[in-house]
């Protein structure tokens, strides 16, 4: 009956006791978390005095097991689809489901959509989540947009003029130099395949100054 707690200015949250999963947990309730539990104990106290005598310490009381609360519960959410014109089959668990899978798209973290549902295991919430098409096609477009933002460009790692002592250090630095003004040659061009070809030549730069960075090694 107390589950709804005050944590603080305009914070609350429903307890749940511990139950099948073995924890016991604080769910953040918002605005209309609360009036439906306020309704709920309204109903409450307006009930006949012989069905309060009848009735549990829980919100959602039951004078039979919790399999006929359970079944009450079902046939409620049935009813309210029909009324909906829903025809999908719903019940409370699946109702879990989709709590999951929408706090992941609102942008919950996993780690904290499986403590808002009690798991102790981060694989069981993965069973919750349902990643539809929809939600791959939103995710790829929104990290292409990320991805077309104009990059921070690096600074020119040597100065002017080349350095032109025949020392390993002085490679390397030319090697940094010639890498850096490819890239930027690379970023400037339309076409993908001149681009894929400049990838391809960095990489072998890159291998070149490696093995010339692990000569240097005995000198360090």
């Amino acid at each position: 009956m107390d589950c709804l707690r005050s944590l603080g200015d305009d914070q609350w949250a429903l307890h749940v006791p511990l139950g099948k999963l073995y924890t016991e947990r604080l769910i953040p309730a918002d605005e209309n978390i609360r009036q439906i539990v306020a309704r709920i104990l309204h109903l409450r106290a307006e009930a006949p005095k012989s069905h309060q005598a009848n009735a549990t310490g829980f919100l959602l009381s039951h004078s039979g097991s919790f399999h006929a609360l359970y079944h009450h519960l079902r046939l409620a959410l049935h009813a309210v689809a029909a009324r909906t014109d829903c025809h999908e089959r719903i019940t409370p668990h699946r109702l879990r489901h989709t709590f999951a899978s929408e706090m992941i798209r609102l942008g919950v973290s996993l780690p904290a959509v499986m403590q808002l549902l009690g798991h102790k295991d981060i694989r069981m919430t993965m069973r919750y989540v349902q990643v539809t098409q929809c939600d791959l096609q939103r995710e790829f477009h929104s990290a292409s947009r990320n991805a077309s933002h104009p990059h921070h460009l690096p600074e020119l790692p040597i100065g002017h003029p080349l350095p032109v002592k025949p020392d390993l250090t002085s490679i390397l630095r030319t090697l940094a130099a010639a890498r850096y003004l490819l890239e930027m040659y690379r970023r400037q061009l339309q076409d993908e395949k001149s681009r894929r070809t400049f990838q391809r030549l960095d990489k072998r730069l890159r291998r070149v100054a490696g093995e010339l960075d692990r000569l240097t090694t005995p000198e360090k």
